[in-house]
């Protein structure tokens, strides 16, 4: 099966922007098929195994002068005891970008079952993480949406003292501000009462920053007092802590089936995960495409990744985007499920945030 992309025979393509070549449509055909079988075994892939499995119409001379040839490419590679090939960093990365140049169809149902769910963001962002880790037995990686995009989850007002107030308020992605209010008089022990049951009735389920927001404070039929007391809380959404939030879903299952080779390249990621800023990075640069995205082995060097892959699709409102979905795994993994599962998952997750944040 070619790869479908419409490059004409004879296309160039290129590698991380160091080196270009022309490959024909049957070097692209048996290089697709090298990954995809290599994907499936883990092992070295020969030219008996192709032309046996693939019904190439060619003989195997044939695919194998068309091996050593992508071979002196940089495109495979063969292990020292094998007559077999396996594909390399750049054989991997032009099979992906084909993969990606397809046209897109419509994304398929992903069974995340939030339509069912009354979960907050929060939760939906992790219910995702756990149902792709369980789907393509990956590490899955779904970033929160920013602050701006947090709604109100939950909001107490607390008399610690008869002058002394403090301020909770969580968000949908878990963020919270807890500010301390000293006044000169004690508070009135009723307006605390009433102050938290009306924050709660007009701002959970508002977005930060919000129009709503703002409404619930400048209320004209607040009375003076009431005004007064919600006007100095008011402080308390405007600190709730910006930290980035990154979920993370299938850890323990990546171990799974790990092959001996891959040992060092799991140990980094999972040594990764602990300092999670730098992935939190690399998903940020993503977050503004619209289409679906890979990085590739080196690609990842700046979250101290090697030997490993990322793929994700973002999600988000209309063209606003929010996060992404991604997974990672092993060089040979299956990126056309990998790439259809991550853009089903962004496509239902966005359906979910575009309701969750549409009365906000």
């Amino acid at each position: 099966m070619a790869f479908g992309d419409g490059r004409a025979p004879g296309s160039v393509v290129s590698y991380h922007g160091r080196m270009e070549m022309r490959l024909t449509e049957r070097q692209e055909e048996i290089l697709g098929r090298v990954v995809e079988e290599h994907s499936t075994t883990g092992q070295p892939v020969g030219s008996k195994t192709l032309v046996e499995r693939s019904g190439f119409p060619v003989s195997p001379s044939t695919v194998r002068a068309e091996l050593a040839e992508l071979e002196r490419l940089g495109l495979l590679t063969h292990p020292h005891t094998s007559a077999g090939r396996v594909p390399t960093e750049a054989g991997y990365r032009i099979y992906v970008d084909a993969l990606l140049a397809r046209p897109s169809a419509r994304p398929a149902g992903f069974p995340l079952g939030l339509e069912t769910s009354r979960a907050e963001v929060e939760e939906a962002l992790r219910a995702t993480t756990e149902m792709l880790s369980q789907v393509t037995r990956l590490l899955a990686l779904v970033s929160a949406p920013p602050l701006q995009a947090s709604t109100v989850h939950h909001v107490d007002v607390l008399q610690l003292q008869p002058a002394t107030v403090v301020v909770v308020v969580i968000t949908s992605t878990g963020a919270v501000s807890k500010q301390r209010y000293g006044f000169a008089h004690a508070v009135d022990p009723g307006l605390v009462l009433w102050a938290g049951e009306y924050l709660r009735e007009r701002l959970v389920g508002a977005r930060l920053r919000s129009r709503v927001l703002s409404q619930a404070f400048e209320d004209p039929d607040l009375t003076p007092p009431e005004r007064a007391f919600v006007g100095v809380l008011r402080s308390a959404f405007d600190h709730v802590e910006e930290e980035r939030q990154l979920y993370v879903g299938g850890a323990a299952g990546l171990l799974d089936e790990l092959r001996t080779e891959e040992i060092g390249a799991y140990r980094s990621l999972l040594e990764t995960l602990e300092k999670r800023a730098a992935l939190l990075d690399v998903l940020a640069q993503s977050v503004g495409q619209q289409r679906p995205f890979a990085r590739v082995g080196e690609e990842l060097q700046p979250t101290g990744l090697h030997s490993v892959a990322l793929v994700g699709a973002t999600y988000g409102i209309g063209h606003r985007p929010l996060g992404t979905v991604s997974l990672l795994g092993p060089l040979r993994m299956d990126y056309a499920k990998a790439l259809s599962t991550v853009r089903s998952a962004a496509h239902e997750l966005s359906r979910f945030v575009e309701e969750a944040y549409e009365d906000s």
